[in-house]
C-alpha cells in the first residue's frame, strides 16, 4: 500500500522514466544528417556569444533560435541526449546539425551520420 508521502515520489519516478525511456520513434520526430566538432574550436565564441565548450551538450543549427532544447538520438546505439542550440551551422549540404564533442560521445556517435531529432 502506498502512503501519502510515497505518491509524489512514485509520480516523479514515473515522470523521469517516461522522459528518458520513451521509444525513439515516439520521442524523436525527424531524422537528419549530423556531424560533430570538438577541441579545434575550444574557447572560440559561438554565434550566440558563449565560449564553446567541447565537452558541453550543445549543438549548432542554421535556423532554430538560440536556447532551443533538442532531444538527439543515435539510431545505431539507441542512446539519446538533450542539447541546447547555441551556434549556427553546419554549412555542409546534407547536414542539419553540428553536435559538440560531448554530445556526440554521449550518444556514441563516431562520425557524420543520420540522427533522430526532436524537441525537448
Amino acid at each position: 500500500m502506498l502512503t501519502a508521502r510515497a505518491v509524489p515520489v512514485m509520480t516523479r519516478i514515473v515522470s523521469l522514466l517516461a522522459t528518458f525511456m520513451l521509444p525513439m520513434s515516439v520521442a524523436l520526430a525527424d531524422q537528419v544528417g549530423a556531424s560533430w566538432y570538438g577541441n579545434e574550436h575550444k574557447r572560440h565564441r559561438t554565434a550566440s556569444g558563449q565560449a564553446f565548450n567541447p565537452d558541453g551538450l550543445t549543438a549548432a543549427h542554421r535556423t532554430l533560435p538560440f536556447g532551443t532544447c533538442l532531444l538527439i538520438g543515435n539510431p545505431k546505439t539507441g542512446k539519446t541526449v538533450r542539447v541546447t542550440v547555441n551556434d549556427r551551422g553546419p554549412f555542409t549540404p546534407g547536414l542539419a546539425l553540428d553536435l559538440s564533442l560531448g554530445a556526440a560521445r554521449a550518444i556514441g556517435m563516431r562520425s557524420t551520420q543520420k540522427v533522430n531529432k526532436g524537441r525537448c
